[in-house]
This record gives structure tokens, C-alpha cells and sequence, in this order.
């Protein structure tokens, strides 16, 4: 529930929102080495939350999604998965929310609408990470990439969702064409590589690697790259429309 405008931390009642839902994101990007997700600080607390935000009243989920996370990265046509709903009691911590809120300048009694429970539907995205200016919102100090292996502590249940979400890039990593909307449109067959370690967590057989991807026919080779020495120079690929 990280992303949220003004209008809504000022609207008491929620008008215009639908109650008790949100979404929260895990927006995926590859450094070229590093695998990153996008997260935002509040102001004023140090804490740290999945971009999200709430859905209104005549808006399907998936464009509030998209909504969100045209805000926070200022692209259209991100590629989303969703991946899980979260909905524990645990989940809900009025107090931290509070917290928020009050940094920001904003008075609220125990009935403001975003202390209540929420459930959240949540999300992975994957955004070519070159692409992107991330963009905070209303209520947070930045919106910054970081290592998903050096993640800070993060507000509620967040680390279960990104948790979540990688556990379900990893079982889509094939079937979803997961490279082609991480890297560039043409690459090389290390480049992919790099892509497939830093979200696998481990370190693959570059012939092992070769022979499984040009067997599943997804990719269309182009000239070879160049870059000073020939005889070294790899071949460029694209993914199969």
C-alpha cells in the first residue's frame, strides 16, 4: 500500500475507493548484472513498502495496477503477473500507517480509512531497468532501485510479497519469455544468461544453458556483435513475436 496520492490521505471516508483492497507491486529490473526491485521510502519514518496503491470504485484492478505503476515509472504496457492475494490478520498494523501519515502533516483518528484491515492483491511486474525514471509519490522522500539481494527492512508483510513474487518469476521463467521485457530488444546469449542466474539465485553450464534455450524456439538470431575481436564476437538475439 505504498503508493498513495494526496486526495486519498486527505479523504476520510475513502470516497471514490473501494474498501478494504489494495494492490502492492514487486516491479522487477535487470542491471545487467544484478537482479533489482523498485521500492519507496516514506518521509519523515525511514520506512520502506512495495509501491501499491487502492482501487476506485469504476476501475477494473488491473488498470489500477497499471495506474500505480505508470506513476511510479512513467511507462505504459508494463508486463504483469499476478501472484497472490495476502490477506492474514497479521498483515494489519494500523499503527504503522498512522506513522505515515502523521510525518506527512496529516491528522487522523483511529477511523481514518486507511487504518482499516486490508487485503492485498499483489503483483510482479518486469521493466527494462534503463527505461525508467523512478518517480515517488505524495507520501514517500524517494523511489529507488535496489539489490534484491541486499533489500532493506520493510513495512508489514512486504517481504513475503516479493518472496512470493520471485518464487513465481522463477516457476514462469520460461513459459512467460521472462528476458524479453528485461533486456534490450537484441542481446546476446550471456546477456540472457545473466538474466536467468540473477533470478534463479545460482550460476548455470553456459552449453547446458545454450542447448535448453535453442531447443525451445524462442529465439531469432541476427549478426554477431562486434566489439574489437572478431573471432570472439557473439551473436545478437532476439525473441521469436
Amino acid at each position: 500500500m505504498a503508493h498513495k496520492k494526496k486526495n486519498e490521505a486527505n479523504d476520510i471516508q475513502g470516497t471514490g475507493y473501494l474498501s478494504n483492497i489494495a494492490f502492492d507491486s514487486v516491479v522487477f529490473g535487470f542491471s545487467g548484472a544484478k537482479l533489482k526491485i523498485l521500492l519507496m521510502e516514506y518521509h519523515n519514518t525511514g520506512f520502506f513498502a512495495l509501491p501499491g496503491g487502492f482501487v476506485k470504485r469504476e476501475e477494473n484492478l488491473n488498470d489500477a495496477v497499471r495506474r500505480g505503476l505508470k506513476e511510479r515509472t512513467g511507462l505504459d504496457h508494463i508486463y504483469l503477473e499476478q501472484c497472490y492475494v495476502f490477506g492474514d490478520t497479521t498483515r494489519h498494523k494500523p499503527e504503522i500507517l498512522k506513522t505515515i501519515l502523521e510525518a506527512n502533516g496529516h491528522t487522523v483518528t483511529d477511523s481514518h480509512w486507511l487504518l482499516d484491515r486490508f487485503i492485498s492483491v499483489t503483483y510482479y511486474a518486469l521493466i527494462n531497468y534503463a527505461n525508467v525514471v523512478p518517480t515517488p509519490d505524495a507520501l514517500s522522500d524517494s523511489c529507488t532501485w535496489y539489490d534484491l539481494d541486499s533489500l532493506p527492512e520493510l513495512i508489514l508483510d512486504h517481504h513475503d510479497i516479493v518472496n512470493k513474487a520471485l518464487q513465481t518469476l522463477r516457476a514462469n521463467i520460461d513459459q512467460k519469455l521472462v528476458g524479453m521485457n528485461l533486456l534490450p530488444a537484441q542481446f546476446t546469449m550471456r546477456e540472457l544468461q545473466n538474466v536467468y542466474e540473477a533470478i534463479l539465485g545460482e550460476q548455470l553450464r553456459r552449453t547446458s544453458f545454450q542447448r535448453k534455450i535453442l531447443g525451445l524456439d524462442l529465439l531469432k538470431r541476427h549478426e554477431k556483435h562486434y566489439s574489437g575481436k572478431a573471432h570472439k564476437a557473439p551473436y545478437l538475439y532476439s525473441f521469436k513475436k
